[in-house]
């Protein structure tokens, strides 16, 4: 019962979040408003024994002897043993119009045989975006949400101890070149692209501005014309339209989950009319009343006696047409049958 509860629930919370619509900033998009992946290399101490191999990871030796190089200690000719640093890779994003001075969040993961970074401190890192130039600089103690248990004969790990992350961890250092007020033309690209959606959001936002400014240039892109907007600054414009309130089109769609049998439908499915003899049984309930009379020239008065016959019986699959024309909707009866 609980599980048919959280179906129909399930099935029902799209419906109500459609009727009140959609914020455009979660349909849509905006052209210049979006972040920057960056990447680095670097090292991690203070592990507890449960770091790189150096004979296994050359490349945590060669970093190592970078690092303490350029802090001015001498290691040329050194054997290395150390069992609590590791070579990781870092990234991050830097969003939309962070600023030098702007903090980010960052994610460590292990490149080598490291067991575990739990406890681990990461050095300062660079980090570089796909031109090669360096925008953030990263360090600071790591956490990592995994933990590994081992004995002698059994080892037990949960969740992922080689990877962990840094909240605000890296320092932007220079910001990307792009001045979002003197765009004189706005673009919107739909996450869905559709063309009843296109046009929604097209009226939608002529409607708020007062005059026709937004055009549908195909089914997942919408050009806005700031210069006839009447609005400072596309800053004041995105602010104005992003929350506007939008009604997207969906697909008739029917969602199976053959494991918890639960079977989600969306409100454009529409079933024909057909009747199904679902898996390999049939039951059959069949009823033959008689009529008892007594015997000639004997007392008594006739009576009917019920008499009933439950049988049953393997059979095949059986379908009375007509069979419904969506692809989805014959998709769905065919693993229902299953």
């Amino acid at each position: 019962m609980r599980a048919l509860i959280i179906a129909i629930v399930t099935c029902l919370m799209p419906s109500l979040s459609l009727a009140q619509g959609v914020r455009l900033k979660d349909l849509a998009t905006f052209e210049g408003v979006r972040g920057n992946d960056l990447v680095g290399y670097g090292l991690v101490v203070g592990l507890d024994g449960t770091g790189d191999g150096l004979r296994n990871s050359p490349f945590t030796e060669d970093i190592m002897s970078n690092i303490l190089e350029r802090l001015g200690v001498n290691v040329t000719g050194e054997q290395f043993r150390a069992k609590n640093v590791a070579a990781v890779i870092v990234t991050g994003q830097l969003h939309a119009f962070a600023r030098a001075g702007g903090r980010i969040d960052v994610t460590v993961s292990a490149i080598g045989d490291a067991s575990s970074l739990r406890g681990g401190t990461l050095v300062m890192t660079p980090l570089n975006a796909a031109d090669g130039q360096i925008y953030a600089v990263a360090q600071g103690s790591i956490i990592a949400g995994g933990v590994a248990a081992e004995a002698d004969a059994a080892r037990t790990v949960q969740g992922v101890p080689t990877a962990g992350s840094i909240p605000s961890g890296a320092i932007v250092e220079r910001e990307v070149s792009f001045d979002f007020n003197r765009m004189q033309t706005l673009t919107l690209a739909l996450k869905s692209p559709d063309f009843s959606t296109a046009y929604r959001v097209e009226r939608a936002i002529n409607v708020a501005a007062g005059r026709s400014i937004a055009s549908m240039s195909d089914s997942g892109t919408i050009s806005v014309d700031l210069g006839r907007s009447g609005q400072r600054s596309p800053s004041h414009l995105l602010a104005q339209i992003e929350n506007l309130r939008i009604e997207p089109d969906t697909l008739a769609r029917v969602v199976v989950d053959q494991r918890s049998g639960t079977i989600v439908i969306s409100e454009n499915v529409r079933v024909s009319r057909v009747a199904v003899s679902k898996g390999n049984l049939t039951l059959t309930v069949q009823e033959e009343p008689i009529v008892v009379q007594p015997n000639p020239f004997a007392e008594g008065e006739t009576v009917v006696v019920p008499r009933s016959t439950a049988q049953q019986l393997k059979s095949k699959m059986h379908l009375r047409c007509p069979w419904p024309k969506s692809r989805a909707v014959r998709r769905f009866l065919m693993l229902s049958l299953v």
